[in-house]
C-alpha cells in the first residue's frame, strides 16, 4: 500500500509539472508609446514578467491606434511563440479574431485599459468610480450648488463610464445644474481648450467643470486664463504627469482621479501568469480603484512610474 501511495504521489507531481507553464516571452501591444500612460503600462508588465522569470523576453509595440497594425503585431507575437499577450485594443470588439488566433496557438491574452473581446481577462481602471470621486470633490468645492459643465470625450467605454459616474453624483444635488454634457473635447489639450472657449462664451456663470481626462482639463484651464474667467473648479481623471504640475501651480485645476498604468501592466501579467497555471480569476473583468489626487495630497502622489 505504501508503494501504491508513492506511485500515486509521483504521478501527481508529474501531472502538476506537465500542466504548469513557464513564462519565457510576453508580447505587449498598446495604443501609443508616445503616451506616457502606455510607457508605464509596459514598464509594469516588464517588471512583473522579470519577477516570474528574470530571463523572460518582453516585447512592447505601439499600434498607434491602428487596428490593422495591431493585428499584424499580434500575428508577429504568435509567430514568435510568446506565452502571453497584453493588448490595449484599438477596437475592443473588432480585435476578437486576433485574440482567437492567439488563444488557438496556446497563448494567454489579457486586455489592458479597455476590454478585448474574447480575452482571458481584462485589467482596467474602475472608470465609473473615477468619475464619481472627481465629481464629488467638485460638488463639495462649490458647496453643492451652481452651474457646472461635464466636458465629454470620444465615446469609448472608459469615457462613457466616467461621465455616468459623474452624472450620478451631480444628479443627487437639486441645486446643481448641468449646463452641458455632450461636447467632445477629443481627449486632447487643444480639444479641451476649444470646447471650453465655447462654454465660456455661451455661459457667463460656471462654477465647476469635469473633464474626462487631464489633457482636456489643462486645455480648459488655459481657455479660462485667456478669457480672464476665474472661480471655476476643474476636476478630471488620469493623474498624469502634466496634472501634477497643474495641481502644484497657479491653475484652476483642483483634483484628478488617478489611474495606475504601472500597476495595471503589473497586474495584467500576474493575472495572465496565474491563468497559465490554471488559476482563473473569479471575475475576468478586474477593476482597479482610482484614488483622488488634490492640491492637498499631490506632494505624496507617486505618479505613473515606479
Amino acid at each position: 500500500m505504501f508503494r501504491t501511495l508513492l506511485l500515486a504521489g509521483a504521478a501527481l507531481v508529474i501531472a502538476t509539472s506537465a500542466s504548469a507553464k513557464d513564462l519565457k516571452a510576453v508580447g505587449v501591444t498598446v495604443g501609443s508609446l508616445g503616451n506616457p500612460f502606455f510607457v508605464a503600462v509596459g514598464k509594469g508588465a516588464t517588471d512583473a514578467a522579470h519577477r516570474v522569470n528574470p530571463d523572460a523576453k518582453v516585447t512592447i509595440a505601439s499600434a498607434d491606434y491602428d487596428l490593422n497594425k495591431q493585428f499584424t503585431q499580434i500575428d508577429n507575437f504568435i509567430a514568435a511563440g510568446v506565452d502571453m499577450i497584453l493588448v490595449n485594443a484599438a477596437d475592443p470588439r473588432a480585435i476578437a479574431p486576433a485574440v482567437k488566433r492567439a488563444q488557438a496557438a496556446g497563448i494567454t491574452v489579457i486586455g489592458v485599459d479597455v476590454a478585448a473581446a474574447g480575452a482571458d481577462a481584462t485589467v482596467q481602471t474602475d472608470n465609473t468610480q473615477a468619475g464619481t470621486i472627481a465629481c464629488q470633490y467638485m460638488a463639495d468645492k462649490i458647496d453643492h450648488k451652481g452651474n457646472v459643465i461635464i466636458q465629454n470625450g470620444p465615446q469609448v467605454s472608459a469615457v462613457i463610464d466616467r461621465v455616468n459616474g459623474c452624472k450620478k453624483v451631480l444628479g443627487s444635488y437639486s441645486d446643481i445644474k448641468i449646463l452641458s454634457s455632450d461636447q467632445d473635447g477629443k481627449g486632447s489639450r487643444d480639444g479641451g481648450l476649444n470646447v471650453m472657449q465655447g462654454y465660456l462664451t455661451r455661459f457667463p456663470d460656471i462654477k465647476g467643470v469635469f473633464t474626462i481626462n487631464d489633457p482636456q482639463a489643462i486645455g480648459s484651464d488655459l481657455a479660462a486664463k485667456q478669457l480672464n474667467r476665474s472661480g471655476i473648479v476643474i476636476t478630471s481623471v488620469d493623474g498624469a504627469p502634466d496634472i501634477v504640475a497643474a495641481l502644484k501651480g497657479p491653475t484652476q485645476v483642483q483634483a484628478s482621479a488617478s489611474q495606475d498604468p504601472y500597476g495595471m501592466g503589473k497586474l495584467a501579467v500576474e493575472t495572465g501568469y496565474a491563468i497559465m497555471q490554471g488559476k482563473k480569476p473569479e471575475n475576468p473583468m478586474i477593476l482597479m480603484a482610482s484614488h483622488l489626487v488634490t492640491r492637498d495630497n499631490v506632494g505624496s502622489y507617486q505618479g505613473w512610474s515606479r
